[in-house]
């Protein structure tokens, strides 16, 4: 099972990851992109790095907005550290600013 981040450690790492916010016991960031096409291929980009990490975010995809939660399921729904490295690696391809 996975250790959950305390709130000094999710506001810490919050720090590195500009745009993302703490709400609901998740992580998460909205990106709106310039249409539907752009938005599916960084959903696409995001699965491709999800698999990697075999860690898979909440995904909402309207149009050209993608809204992303992030929370671990054998921690409870609580974030922990593999989170944080799935939004750093999110942060390392998205190419619109925060």
């Amino acid at each position: 099972m996975s250790t959950p981040l305390s709130d000094a450690q999710i506001q810490d790492a919050l720090k590195s990851l500009p745009g993302w916010r703490y709400e609901e016991g998740k992580l998460k960031r909205r990106f709106q992109f310039g249409g539907f096409k752009e938005a599916v291929s960084f959903i696409v980009r995001l699965a491709f790095e999800a698999e990697r990490l075999n860690h898979h975010p909440e995904l909402r995809n309207i149009y050209n907005r993608v809204e992303i939660a992030l929370s671990t399921h054998d921690a409870g729904g609580r974030v922990t550290a593999r989170d944080v490295e799935l939004a750093k690696a999110i942060e390392s391809f998205n190419w619109l600013p925060a």
